[in-house]
C-alpha cells in the first residue's frame, strides 16, 4: 500500500437479537433455559474506518466495555490502523484502572482491517499452526426446568448426545443458589455415563458460598479425573491466595483468571501458583494483542492458555497458538439456541451445538481478516442504539 492510511472514524451499534426459551438467572450474566420466554437479547459490532476505503469490524463485547471509548478515542483517531502495537500501549495507558475497557474490541478490529489490508486471515498475520480446532461442549447454567439441564441425570444425557455428535469435552455451568450436594451428584453422574470418553470439565461460575464447598467440589472432580475446574467459590475468581490453596489440596488441575484482566495480572496470578491452566478473554484482555501477549507468557511458564467462549476472532487466535487444547463452543444446551454471538452471518460461518464435524473440529475462517461477512441489512433493520466517533 503506497498511502498510508488513517483512522478517521469509529462506529459502534447496538442491535437486538431476540432469543426463544431463554430467560435470565437473577445472580448472573450466563441464560437459563425458560420454555416460552424470549429473551430481548442485545448485542454490539464495532467498525473502524480509514482515508483508504479499508474498514474492519468485529462483533462482540458489552456495553460496559463500549461506554469506555470516548476516554480514549484522542489515542485512536487518525493513527495508522496498522500499528497496533503502538495503539494498543497508548490506550492502555490512558484507560489506566478503567479495566481497559473497549481497547479489547478496537484492537480485534484493526486486526480484521489489517488482514483485509495483506488479503490475508488473521491467524496467518499471527504466525499460523493450525487450521482445525477440537471443541468442547460447554452448557448453560443448570435450571429446574422438567426436560432441562434440570438434574444430574439430566446433565448426564446432554453429555451423552454431546460425545455422540463428536464432541472431545464437556463443562458444565451448574446451579447457582444451590447445595455443594448437587453439584457433586452431577459430576458423579455425568462421569458414570461418558467418563474416559471424553475430557470433563466442571464450571462452578463462582456460585458455592464458601472455600469448604470449593474442597467438596474439587474432590469430587478427583474422584471422577475431571480435565479441569473453574471458578470455584464466591471470591469472584480473583483471589491468588484462595485459589493457591485449593489447588493445595485439590489433585484435579484448577483454571482460573477469567475474571482477571489484561498481561500483567495474568502473570502474577501464574507466578502466585493459583492456576494449573491460563484463562484467556480476547473481549477483556486487550484483544487479540492482549491475549497473543498471555498466551505466549504462559508458553514461557510451560503452561496452557484456554481461550474463553466462541467468535470467529477466538478461531484465529487458538489457530495461531501451539499451547491450547480446546474452542468452547457455548453455551449450548439441548432445548435452547446456542447463547453469546447472534447468528448474524451473510457468509458459511457457524456457532451451534451441531456446528463441529465428524472429528469433533470447527474450521478457521479462510477468508481476509477475520474471514466473515456480517448481514448489515439484519443489523440495520434491529439497530437500537448507535454512537459515532470522529
Amino acid at each position: 500500500m503506497k498511502q498510508t492510511p488513517k483512522i478517521t472514524k469509529v462506529e459502534v451499534r447496538q442491535f437486538k437479537y431476540p432469543l426463544k426459551n431463554v430467560g435470565r438467572e437473577p445472580t448472573s450474566s450466563v441464560p437459563i433455559y425458560e420454555p416460552g420466554a424470549v429473551l430481548d437479547f442485545r448485542t454490539y459490532i464495532l467498525r473502524i474506518f480509514t482515508d483508504v476505503g479499508l474498514v474492519g469490524e468485529y462483533m462482540g463485547g458489552h456495553l460496559t466495555q463500549y461506554a469506555a471509548i470516548p476516554t480514549f478515542i484522542h489515542a485512536v483517531l487518525g493513527r495508522n490502523p496498522l500499528h497496533r502495537e503502538a495503539i494498543y500501549n497508548d490506550t492502555k495507558a490512558v484507560l489506566q484502572q478503567s479495566a481497559r475497557m473497549a481497547m479489547s474490541q478496537i484492537d480485534i478490529a484493526l486486526w480484521d482491517l489489517a488482514g483485509k489490508c495483506y488479503n490475508a486471515p488473521v491467524y496467518e498475520l499471527l504466525g499460523g499452526y493450525r487450521t482445525n480446532i477440537p471443541c468442547y461442549a460447554s452448557t448453560y447454567l443448570a435450571d429446574r426446568q422438567p426436560g432441562g439441564l434440570d438434574s444430574p441425570e439430566a446433565h448426564a444425557e446432554f453429555a451423552q448426545q454431546c460425545l455422540e455428535l463428536g464432541y472431545r469435552g464437556f463443562k458444565t455451568h451448574l446451579w447457582q443458589n444451590a447445595p455443594v450436594e448437587d453439584y457433586i451428584a452431577t459430576n458423579h453422574a455425568i462421569a458414570k455415563r461418558v467418563g474416559g470418553k471424553m475430557d470433563l470439565m466442571c464450571d462452578a461460575h463462582c456460585g458455592l458460598k464458601t472455600f469448604g464447598d470449593a474442597l467438596k467440589l474439587g474432590w469430587s472432580c478427583d474422584q471422577e479425573k475431571f480435565f479441569w475446574w473453574e471458578d470455584p467459590f464466591m471470591d469472584g475468581g480473583v483471589s491468588a491466595f484462595a485459589h493457591r490453596k485449593l489447588r493445595q489440596l485439590v489433585k484435579t488441575p484448577l483454571l482460573q483468571m477469567e475474571h482477571v484482566r489484561g498481561l500483567e495480572q495474568h502473570v502474577d496470578f501464574i507466578v502466585a501458583n493459583a492456576s494449573d491452566f491460563v484463562r484467556g478473554d480476547l473481549n477483556w484482555d486487550g484483544g487479540i494483542t492482549g491475549v497473543m501477549k498471555i498466551a505466549h507468557a504462559a508458553e514461557g511458564f510451560g503452561l496452557d492458555i484456554e481461550l474463553h467462549l466462541i467468535g470467529p476472532a477466538v478461531r484465529h487466535v487458538i489457530a495461531a497458538i501451539r499451547n491450547t487444547n480446546y474452542y468452547e463452543m457455548g453455551l449450548v444446551h439441548p432445548k435452547a439456541p446456542l447463547f453469546m454471538l447472534p447468528n448474524v452471518y451473510k457468509c458459511d460461518y457457524k456457532d451451534k451445538l451441531d456446528a463441529i464435524d465428524k472429528n469433533g473440529c470447527v474450521p478457521v475462517p479462510q477468508g481476509p481478516g477475520l474471514g466473515v461477512e456480517y448481514d448489515w441489512d439484519y443489523i440495520n433493520k434491529n439497530t437500537t442504539w448507535e454512537a459515532v466517533y470522529e
